[in-house]
C-alpha cells in the first residue's frame, strides 16, 4: 500500500472522521450495567466475543462483499446487512455511521457511495480508488474495538493504560479475523453473539444511560 492509500485509510477510519462513532456503545452499557463487563479482563472478554462471533467478523465480511460487487450487487449486500442488525438500536448505529461515511466521502473524494450500513459504505469506497479490502477490515475492527473500550473507560474504572492494554491484546485477532473474514461469502455469515445482542435490546430502555446503542 503506498502513503496515499494508507493516509486514507487511516482518515476514513481515525476517531476525527464524523461518522459520530463515540455516541454508541453496541450493548455495552447495558453489559456494564447488569455487571457482565467489571474490568479489564471481563472487557476483553467481551470485546472478543464481539470480534469472533458478533459484529466483528460479520462487519468484515460485508466489507469484502462490497468491495468485489459491481454496482448491480451492492444494494443486496446492503439489505443483508442491515437486517443482521440485531436490534433497532443496533440498526441505528450502523445506518447512521454508514449514512455519515457516505456523506462525507462523497464530499471530499466524490465517490459514488450511496447511504448504507457501514461496513458496506466502507468496503464501496474502498474499492473505488483502490485500497486492498484486508488492510482496510483490520483497520475497522481495531477502529471498532478502539470506540468500545473508550467507552468502557467512561462508563466503569478503566484507566487508560489499561484500555490500550486490552487493545492491544485484541489486535492480533483484529488482524487475523478480518484477514479470513473479507474472503468469505454471504454463506458464511453467521452471529453466535447472543449476549451482545441481548444486552443491545435492552438497552432500549435503559435509564439513565449515555450511548444511544
Amino acid at each position: 500500500m503506498n502513503t496515499d492509500a494508507l493516509l486514507t485509510m487511516t482518515q476514513w477510519l481515525s476517531p476525527s472522521y464524523p461518522v459520530g462513532g463515540f455516541a454508541w456503545s453496541h450493548g455495552l452499557e447495558m453489559a456494564i450495567a447488569d455487571g457482565l463487563v467489571s474490568d479489564q479482563s471481563s472487557l476483553t472478554d467481551w470485546l472478543s466475543a464481539v470480534l469472533e462471533h458478533g459484529a466483528g467478523r460479520t462487519d468484515a465480511i460485508l466489507l469484502g462483499l462490497a468491495h468485489r460487487s459491481s454496482p448491480d450487487e451492492l444494494s443486496d449486500i446492503a439489505d443483508l446487512a442491515e437486517a443482521l442488525s440485531p436490534s433497532a438500536e443496533r440498526r441505528g448505529e450502523t445506518m447512521g455511521q454508514g449514512a455519515a461515511f457516505a456523506t462525507t466521502t462523497r464530499a471530499v473524494w466524490g465517490l459514488d457511495v450511496p447511504d448504507m450500513p457501514y461496513p458496506v459504505a466502507i468496503g464501496r469506497a474502498a474499492g473505488l480508488i483502490g485500497l486492498p479490502a484486508t488492510p482496510v477490515a483490520q483497520v475497522l475492527l481495531q477502529a471498532m474495538t478502539s470506540n468500545l473500550v473508550q467507552a468502557a473507560q467512561r462508563l466503569m474504572p478503566l484507566g487508560q493504560t489499561k484500555g490500550q492494554i486490552v487493545l492491544a491484546q485484541l489486535s492480533p485477532l483484529c488482524g487475523a479475523i478480518a484477514a479470513e473474514a473479507v474472503e468469505l461469502e454471504a454463506d458464511d455469515i453467521g452471529s453466535a453473539a447472543f449476549a451482545v445482542d441481548i444486552t443491545s435490546m435492552r438497552h432500549e430502555t435503559q435509564s439513565p444511560r449515555l450511548f444511544r446503542s
